[in-house]
């Protein structure tokens, strides 16, 4: 009886069977044939061009990652160059796989703090309870004296991929060891304290501030801040002062005596060095 029961049972579930096994291996079949029909074929020097970058998808490329970006520059070698990162060592593998020759491109950009207020150096209303964000602190109007200053929560150093940004002391400072320049810190501070600008010297000189309020109220929310009195202005054609505030020409500096003297004799020390082989700048007791 049993085996009847089994018999019966097999006569009437291997038509399902076998009609289930030629459904399947006849799509096996149709997904074999379009994957050799619809398959793309990727250009060998892409495959080299994304091989030699960095592949860490930081978008300092102006594109959503390193991929996209390989494409791009194989379709238009004017965008050689734009992987910071990489450097101009990249520039130069990526050139010889399109079979191109390349110039200098001039010396490549680093991030500089407009600001070099630490925590004794500032003013402030009291603490901070909200969200620990720069951006969402800046929404705020009474967060700290200085609305121009480092807020100090991190963002920038969040944004950075390579550590290469540390808040010490409260103020945002650049590890230019580890810096490859590819702007995130620049495009996330959301006071735009963080500039990039060629780093034409391994040392360069610059106005760590932002303030362009007038020097008597800059004072009084920091110890450290411009005040706009133009004496390095006499002392070097290199600089000017706007809005209260103090510019270097970075694309035309060039070190000598009229900066030196101009740096030496800024009332608030607001001209500093930054770099590699800068010193650290510490705050004021």
């Amino acid at each position: 009886m049993i085996l009847a029961d089994i018999f019966q049972l097999w006569n009437s579930a291997w038509p399902a069977g076998v009609t289930m096994l030629s459904l399947g291996s006849g799509f096996a079949v149709v997904l074999l044939i379009a994957s050799v029909k619809l398959k793309v074929e990727v250009d060998p020097k892409i495959e080299q061009i994304h091989e030699a970058l960095p592949n860490i998808d930081c978008g300092a490329c102006g594109f959503a990652g390193c991929s996209q970006y390989a494409k791009a520059v194989s379709a238009n070698p004017e965008l050689l160059g734009n992987c910071a990162p990489g450097g101009p060592e990249t520039a130069e593998i990526i050139a010889g796989i399109l079979n191109l020759q390349i110039s200098n491109s001039g010396p490549s950009e680093k991030p500089i703090i407009h600001c070099r207020g630490h925590k004794n150096d500032k003013t402030v209303y009291g603490q901070y309870q909200g969200i620990q964000s720069c951006t969402a602190a800046n929404a705020l109007a009474n967060v700290q004296a200085c609305k121009f200053g480092c807020l100090s929560f991190g963002d920038c150093t969040r944004a950075c991929k390579f550590d290469a940004l540390h808040t010490v002391d409260g103020l945002a400072t650049v590890d230019y060891e580890k810096c490859t320049g590819c702007g995130a810190c620049s495009r996330t501070c959301p006071r735009h304290l963080i500039e990039m600008v060629p780093f034409g010297c391994e040392k360069m000189m610059t106005v760590a501030c932002s303030s362009k309020e007038t020097g008597k109220s800059t004072r009084g929310m920091c110890k450290v801040g411009c005040i706009g009195c133009g004496l390095c202005v006499k002392k070097s054609e290199q600089f000017r002062v706007e809005d209260n505030l103090a510019h270097l020409d970075y694309v035309k500096y060039a070190p000598n005596e009229e900066t030196e003297t101009a740096i030496n004799k800024c009332p608030t020390k607001v001209i500093i060095y930054v770099g590699k082989t800068a010193q650290p700048v510490n705050s004021i007791s």
